[in-house]
């Protein structure tokens, strides 16, 4: 890879995110919201898997904050609960990379049910009840989904030529 191909279509990764985050702020009813997935979450799991070396903690903390800001919440929340997944995504892709899709399903799981249980620990210190119907229903809807999401996003890495 020449120096001029190094960043090729960074605005794929912005605008996916962006879509993530919009889909994730939908506004849904209270008892069908608690099965939405995780989409901020899932399409940040896979970019730190396809491109370790441009997506990371520093990405996962920014857009973390922007989740942040937009469900308002405790500013540093999100943010915290992303930069983990990140690191921990970015230190075991080479392993989830090689199994198929199906089966980083489980891994996914184990990622996003972290993330959920992080940031409910920061809500029960802040004094906010937490449920635990959601705790589980989140990080299981979104690993059921992984299949279509990785597809969709490496389909989508392909297309742009993102690298």
């Amino acid at each position: 890879m020449s120096i001029t191909e190094k960043g090729r279509n960074g605005w794929v990764i912005i605008a996916s995110f962006v879509f993530a985050m919009i889909l994730s702020v939908f506004a849904l009813p209270l008892h069908i919201q608690m099965f939405m997935p995780e989409w901020t979450l899932l399409v940040l799991i896979y970019w730190c898997m396809a491109l370790p070396l441009r997506v990371g903690v520093g990405t996962a903390w920014i857009v973390g904050l922007f989740m942040d800001v937009l469900r308002d919440t405790l500013l540093g929340q999100y943010a915290l609960a992303f930069a983990l997944i990140a690191f921990l995504t970015l230190h075991l892709h080479q392993r989830i990379r090689v199994v198929p899709v199906w089966q980083q399903s489980i891994s996914i799981f184990i990622l996003t049910l972290i993330s959920a249980v992080l940031v409910f620990w920061v809500k029960g210190i802040q004094g906010v009840a937490p449920d635990f119907i959601s705790i589980l229903s989140s990080p299981l809807i979104s690993a059921l989904i992984w299949p279509a999401v990785f597809l969709l996003m490496r389909n989508l890495r392909r297309v742009y030529q993102v690298k």
